[in-house]
């Protein structure tokens, strides 16, 4: 038996973990939440599935899991490639482009942020967190604009907020719907609404 790899259900719980999750987005995104299963992820993760099950007791908690990894990975990686205006609308445009090429994990997203909209959904609470901490990052971006005059003269950063978060999200799921449709360019002109550059 390896001796460097120990399988025991206590062993190197964090990156354990961390590999359960990592397997579970690539058999979502290759299978779709329905097809995928435990015993999937657990073989993948090179576990047992008694063993991913010490980690996470049900599908729905690793989906949410993972669609809260996704969530942290592309919020620090924003923090840090957005350092100007100018850069805004393409990262938006690369993220787009990006969760386009892995629609299920997009189709996920949008699913359970609709089934979380139930108090009693167990992803309510991150949902409900995960809302408001977007809305209130954007909204302090926006106040920042407004105060170096970009943002548009009679839109509040409150309301131009919220309005980024719909667009972001009702393009996703036009798009999910109708796989042809462009929706970097709508996106730049949405920006183009609401912001001023200096171009």
């Amino acid at each position: 038996m390896d001796q460097g790899k120990s399988r025991g259900p206590y062993a190197k719980t964090p990156a354990r973990r961390a590999e359960i999750v990592r397997a579970a987005r690539d058999s979502f995104a290759e299978r779709g939440y329905a097809r995928a299963s435990l015993r999937d992820i657990a073989e993948r993760a090179g576990i047992t599935h008694a063993g991913l099950l010490h980690h996470f007791r049900s599908k729905d908690e690793l989906l949410a899991e993972v669609l809260a990894q996704r969530d942290t990975e592309e919020w620090e990686e924003g923090v840090a490639e957005v350092d100007s205006l100018e850069a805004l609308a393409p990262y938006l445009g690369t993220l787009l482009a990006r969760h386009q090429k892995t629609p299920e994990l997009m189709r996920l997203w949008l699913e359970l942020a609709a089934a979380a909209s139930r108090p009693e959904h167990p992803a309510h609470g991150y949902f409900v967190e995960r809302y408001e901490r977007s809305r209130t990052h954007v909204t302090r971006r926006l106040r920042e604009l407004e105060a170096q005059g970009k943002l548009r003269e009679g839109l509040g950063p409150d309301s131009a907020a919220t309005l980024f978060q719909a667009v972001l999200n009702g393009l996703q799921a036009q798009w999910l719907l109708n796989q042809h449709l462009d929706i970097i360019e709508p996106l730049n002109r949405f920006l183009d609404l609401i912001l001023v550059t200096d171009d």
